[in-house]
């Protein structure tokens, strides 16, 4: 789903003329043509693309924590913020699940908590700084990102011999392993391609959904990313908004790299390296605004969708990963100037309509 704030006085034309406008305006059916375009164009160029359980299945475990990745730099950037240490913050989840599991002996379901107990508590610090000093979140981010590198890292290396978690409680093999067709018999409960683990996606995105299309906090959150001064003289506590955004988007990067740890199997100071790009990829080709204000849950299952897909099929066709970045880069460079464009589209319209 997109969620936006929208004039109240919108007469019926302009909304009858929205709904006229032809298929290929509509971001999220672009994105979801072109998902399904470049599958089918890989299968044929390399038929292995759409083997169920040796391509499909790792290709969506990754998609599913990806996406969450990407949620969690959504939820920033609804306020007009970013989250540079989105990485650093599912590794330090990470490490405290993967601490419970060797230290303390708990259940999987415990270690879980714990994880996203403490991406929520690093994440609401971040907010506090940003929301208590006015600091822009890109400086309070980066720094954050510098000291979790280094904290992370020091405790690894004190509680650990091998800079890795390795005990592994039961279910997390399942977990990395199990399709939804593992879990009764027969194709009765879905399809072999898809992971088990991407049911923290769904219930994830579910969440977010109802948050932001149902509650009043989620709106509230939208309008202090589309104009934080308006928001202020509403009434609305921005600082708590901001609080709670960062706090949501700890809490979201830790259960990724929660995810990210057991689809390896491990849980090492190394989780996360990856994910900055990832993050904002999946989130601004999904239709989320930059400057806040706009954000779309489906549009960044979609967009993490088609960034995967494109991964993996030029990593079947031999391209090397050099040039996988390059090609992952452009991409995201002509996602922001879309996202510029549609910033100056959305204000010009605006203005013609006062």
């Amino acid at each position: 789903m997109t969620t936006s704030l929208s004039r109240p006085d919108t007469v019926p034309e302009e909304r009858a003329a929205s709904h006229r406008m032809p298929f290929w305006v509509n971001q999220r059916l672009g994105l979801l043509v072109l998902v399904i375009a470049l599958s089918v164009l890989f299968g044929v160029l390399r038929p292995a693309f759409l083997d169920e359980r040796l391509v499909l299945f790792p290709l969506l475990r990754d998609v599913a924590t990806l996406t969450v990745v990407a949620l969690a730099q959504m939820v920033a950037l609804s306020v007009g913020h970013m989250n540079l240490a989105v990485g650093r913050m599912a590794a330090f989840g990470a490490m405290f699940a993967g601490l419970g599991y060797d230290r303390l002996g708990l259940p999987m379901q415990a270690g879980l908590l714990l994880c996203l107990a403490a991406g929520a508590a690093i994440g609401a610090v971040t907010g506090w700084l940003i929301a208590r000093t006015g600091v822009s979140s890109f400086v309070v981010t980066l720094a954050m990102d510098f000291a979790l590198l280094g904290l992370v890292s020091l405790l690894y290396s004190a509680l650990t011999e091998d800079a890795a978690f390795t005990t592994r409680p039961s279910g997390i093999g399942e977990l990395r392993s199990y399709s939804l067709a593992d879990i009764c018999v027969g194709s009765v409960c879905g399809s072999p391609a898809v992971p088990q683990i991407a049911q923290f996606t769904v219930l994830a995105m579910l969440g977010l959904g109802f948050l932001y299309g149902c509650t009043r906090i989620g709106r509230e959150l939208l309008l202090t990313g589309a104009n934080p001064a308006a928001a202020e003289l509403s009434g609305i506590p921005t600082g708590r908004r901001v609080l709670l955004a960062h706090t949501l988007s700890g809490l979201l990067a830790a259960l990724a790299g929660f995810m990210a740890a057991a689809g390896t199997g491990t849980f090492r100071a190394s989780i996360g390296d990856d994910f900055m790009l990832p993050s904002f990829l999946g989130a601004v080709l999904g239709g989320t605004l930059l400057t806040g204000g706009v954000v779309s849950v489906l549009g960044t299952l979609l967009g993490t969708a088609l960034v995967g897909v494109i991964r993996k099929g030029l990593d079947l066709l031999g391209v090397g990963l050099e040039s996988l970045n390059i090609y992952l880069g452009c991409v995201l460079l002509l996602a922001l100037s879309a996202d510029r464009i549609r910033s100056v589209v959305s204000y010009r319209k605006v203005v013609r309509s006062t």
